[in-house]
């Protein structure tokens, strides 16, 4: 099924399971340079008074210096046939190998920003950071929180704006 532009107040997402089950594909770069990794932490919402995506990169992944150095990032879900797919890209390391090339992913150009969606993708937003901040453990309030960072790497949180999306019919 094709992607059909859609208003950002028309998208319909089923916000847990899109991040704890699918999970979404974190792109950053531009067509020449470009990392991606799965991400399964994050939000949508609206902060000063525009759409934004969050989402958190540890320091100790590839994608993390690309976070950094380029302002644009795409968010992409798949169809749940590429599990399979996104479980290998959240687990291998783009400094190591050309890890799309090993999954039945393929890149094409975004409709705003520089960083690259992938034509099999049933829903691509495209951002445009707007803020980002490191977590503070001395901040976390839950006992349980600094559990999740055993190797001490506290994620670096980015806030995107979103400039565009794309949609299947099931997200509108």
């Amino acid at each position: 099924m094709k992607r059909k532009e859609t208003a950002i107040e028309k998208l319909s997402l089923k916000i847990f399971n899109i991040w704890q089950k699918t999970w979404l594909l974190l792109t950053c770069g531009d067509e020449d340079n470009f990392n991606t990794m799965t991400v399964g932490w994050g939000s949508f919402g609206t902060v000063w008074n525009k759409p934004f995506a969050q989402i958190f990169v540890r320091p100790t992944r590839h994608t993390w210096s690309f976070c950094n150095n380029y302002p644009f990032f795409t968010l992409c879900s798949f169809p749940q046939e590429f599990q399979n797919d996104l479980s290998f890209l959240g687990s291998k390391s783009g400094k190591d190998c050309d890890k799309i090339s090993l999954t039945r992913l393929h890149v094409e150009k975004s409709k705003k920003v520089p960083a690259p969606s992938f034509v099999e993708a049933d829903l691509a937003i495209e951002c445009r950071k707007i803020y980002w901040g490191d977590l503070i453990p001395g901040n976390f309030l839950d006992d349980y929180i600094p559990k999740c960072y055993p190797e001490k790497d506290y994620h670096r949180v980015f806030y995107g704006e979103i400039l565009h999306v794309e949609a299947t019919e099931p997200f509108f």
